[in-house]
């Protein structure tokens, strides 16, 4: 029988990168301008992005560079990321899903270095983990899929992925015509397929068991 795959998003889906880099924006700038801080986070690093050329570590530092840091600050968000805890649901819910028989997979916009602490903080091994800076892309980009499916042969009817950010993975997933899984932790709304939605991973094994009929 053909092998069963679920592919995941880390940060956001696996990893708290909201409080992460929160924690660290409250740092650097002051608690008042924390969340505006994170909200102008999450538009400059899209674009920083977009032709894939930077390593992530990079796009963390000129991340800071952009929001204001000084000099002798703009690292330390990058330096922060293998500290990112896991959210608290996570491992055991991976877990449950190997010993159901899924194989497991990381696409991620990172680094090799970052995504093997961010699998130790997991505590659950993966079958196979593809970082942008290794493959030069970025998602929304579809290239972390074109090499999942190249490297594992794997069948797109039998994959989920499985992803919190819209943006990121459940749209671009949708255009492929992939079984998502959207993890809503935000509560938030959209109209993009996907064949389930969690407000976290606590529900995952069973929906993946369902979808496994």
């Amino acid at each position: 029988m053909t092998e069963r795959w679920a592919t995941f998003d880390c940060y956001g889906t696996l990893i708290d990168w909201n409080s992460g880099i929160r924690a660290v924006l409250a740092d650097v700038f002051g608690e008042a301008q924390a969340d505006e801080g994170l909200r102008q986070f999450h538009l400059i690093e899209p674009e920083l992005q977009a032709d894939g050329r930077r390593r992530y570590r990079d796009v963390l530092t000129e991340a800071m560079r952009r929001l204001g840091a000084r000099d002798q600050q703009v690292a330390i968000l990058a330096e922060s990321l293998p500290r990112w805890p896991a959210f608290p649901e996570v491992r055991q819910a991976l877990e449950d899903v190997r010993a159901d028989g899924w194989r497991l997979a990381i696409l991620s916009n990172t680094d090799r270095d970052y995504i093997d602490a961010s699998i130790a903080q997991i505590a659950v091994p993966f079958d196979l983990a593809i970082v942008a800076s290794e493959i030069g892309s970025y998602k929304p980009a579809t290239k972390h899929w074109a090499e999942f499916f190249r490297r594992t042969g794997a069948d797109p009817k039998r994959h989920v992925h499985v992803a919190a950010s819209l943006f990121h993975d459940i749209g671009p997933a949708a255009g492929l015509g992939l079984r998502a899984v959207w993890i809503n932790r935000l509560g938030e709304q959209s109209s993009l397929s996907r064949v389930r939605e969690l407000p976290d991973l606590t529900g995952l094994p069973a929906a993946l068991s369902t979808l496994a009929r």
